[in-house]
């Protein structure tokens, strides 16, 4: 069993001050294969005081920002190296396939690279014409200070990195908590900083509870900015812990993602079965546990019979396994938590009338999945309709309701019925329209014949409920920046306001 220090304060490795520990469990077969430090309150004010002197009185935040740039690709570079050993910690600790866990290694490189070129670009600030030759005035951006970073336990490191990548460009110093289910690849990305050449108590990190750690960062006196991706209960207490002290902060808090197909986009063979490999792809990829995941298919009622029945014989097809098991298409769901919640919501939609196509239960043991591990089946439910919770509420597993329209009002009108609005698709051979319906959808991403692809130099992000502020691109550098106004008169002389 692997034993962690898991605690890393002003460049100490180290446990946690109560001494208590925390297993970790591989969801495949629920048995702990980790050992990691249960920190608490106390760890995070020891962190927050790292964070807090290396911002105040170290050399981080004034460090050119062509230097803090090289850092960043040292980043890069020893993620690269590391590859296979960071993608098996994803798939053993979350779950996933070992290659999800490298495709996300790879966009963790990206994601560094990006943030440091956008950096230098962005460094020299941007002169302001004053209307006079004896101004000078300039428009800077400075770090914001001690920033608290509480990441999600689906994508433990890319999560982080979204959130590490651009606070580092900008000079900031900061505390992360990972999720206590889910830690162990974020603690291997602080080594690699480490490594890399970062200055002692700019990156700190505290393993350990939601409740205590999270909440003691959030409501943190000495921490400048919350950054927080999560579940949206949980959000809104973040929010409510910070708002006393008026810190800024940016929640990504999920979606419940609608995935629009229109009859023409079916018309011919390629075109049906690209729709309906991307339609799996939407809802099944990492057994759902996505927050862009396109649970909802809202499809065209000309269609929806031919299209769904296909969907379920695909769908019983998934190959279901360990990750790291070589031809394993979906790996198990994080614990046995979600495994029950994901039955839980499954009988409430049965209960109010949607029509089980595929899946509904537990798979029976196997080879690659042993006794115990948090298997549940791609689930496809039809008949669905937006009285019930299953539509309504993220679900997090591996469940695709379906709807049908008839109007192109009445998709878009589907589709928009939702608190939140993360991300959406709209599957159509008719351009026109699908700018039109790409126009009317109010999420932060929209997808036009596709799904799930981001870039690191656009935006991500959601409306309403979704959440507050942005990642990636040129916001999610911003979102780690304050602004200053420098304005200075070259050839001062009396104003003459006054008389006297």
């Amino acid at each position: 069993m692997l034993t962690r220090t898991t605690i890393h304060a002003d460049g100490t490795w180290r446990g946690a001050l109560s001494g208590e520990t925390r297993e970790v469990l591989d969801p495949a077969d629920g048995r702990p294969f980790a050992v990691v430090a249960e920190g608490g309150a106390a760890d995070a004010d020891a962190a927050v005081a790292a964070a807090r002197t290396a911002f105040d009185s170290g050399a981080w935040p004034g460090t050119p920002v062509a230097e803090r740039a090289a850092l960043l690709r040292r980043a890069a570079g020893l993620l690269v190296r590391d590859r296979e050993e960071l993608a098996l910690l994803e798939s053993r600790d979350a779950g996933k396939t070992l290659e999800e866990g490298r495709i996300d290694v790879d966009c963790v490189a990206d994601a560094f690279r990006y943030f440091a070129d956008l950096a230098v670009a962005e460094g020299q600030g941007r002169v302001v014409d004053a209307g006079s030759d004896t101004v000078h005035s300039v428009v800077v951006h400075e770090p914001v200070g001690v920033c608290a970073m509480i990441t999600p336990w689906n994508y433990p490191l890319l999560q982080a990195s979204w959130k590490i990548a651009p606070a580092l460009a900008a000079g900031n110093t900061f505390v992360l908590k990972p999720s206590e289910i889910t830690p162990l690849s974020t603690v291997a990305m602080i080594a690699l900083l480490v490594e890399a050449g970062l200055p002692n108590g700019v990156a700190n990190l505290v393993t350990g509870p939601g409740h205590t750690v999270g909440a003691r960062l959030a409501e943190h006196p000495d921490v400048d900015l919350v950054s927080f991706t999560g579940g949206l209960t949980s959000g809104v207490k973040v929010a409510q812990a910070a708002a006393p002290g008026v810190k800024k902060v940016a929640l990504e808090l999920g979606g419940k993602n609608p995935n629009v197909v229109f009859a023409d986009a079916c018309r011919t063979a390629e075109g049906f079965d690209t729709a309906v490999d991307q339609a799996l792809n939407a809802a099944f990829i990492h057994s759902g546990q996505v927050c862009s995941a396109g649970s909802r298919l809202i499809v065209e009622e000309s269609v929806r019979e031919r299209f769904v029945a296909e969907l379920g014989r695909r769908a019983a097809r998934i190959r279901l396994g360990r990750g790291t098991e070589k031809g394993v298409e979906c790996g198990p769901l994080v614990s046995r938590a979600q495994l029950e919640r994901t039955e839980e919501y499954v009988a409430s939609a049965l209960a109010e009338g949607a029509v089980l196509r595929n899946g509904g239960r537990r798979p029976e043991p196997s080879a690659t999945r042993p006794a115990g591990g948090y298997f549940y089946e791609p689930t496809v439910l039809d008949r669905c309709h937006r009285g019930m919770r299953v539509i309504r509420e993220e679900i997090f597993g591996p469940v695709l309701t379906v709807e049908t329209f008839r109007t192109e009002e009445e998709a878009v009108a589907l589709a928009n019925d939702t608190e939140y609005g993360l991300a959406g698709a709209v599957w159509t051979a008719d351009a026109a329209r699908a700018r039109r319906v790409a126009g009317r959808l109010r999420h932060g991403t929209v997808w036009i014949n596709d799904f799930h692809p981001y870039l690191p130099q656009a935006e991500w992000g959601g409306f309403g409920k979704s959440g507050v502020g942005r990642e990636l691109g040129p916001s999610g550098l911003a979102e780690y920046r304050e602004t200053k106004h420098v304005y200075q008169n070259l050839a001062p002389r009396p104003v003459r306001w006054f008389s006297g």
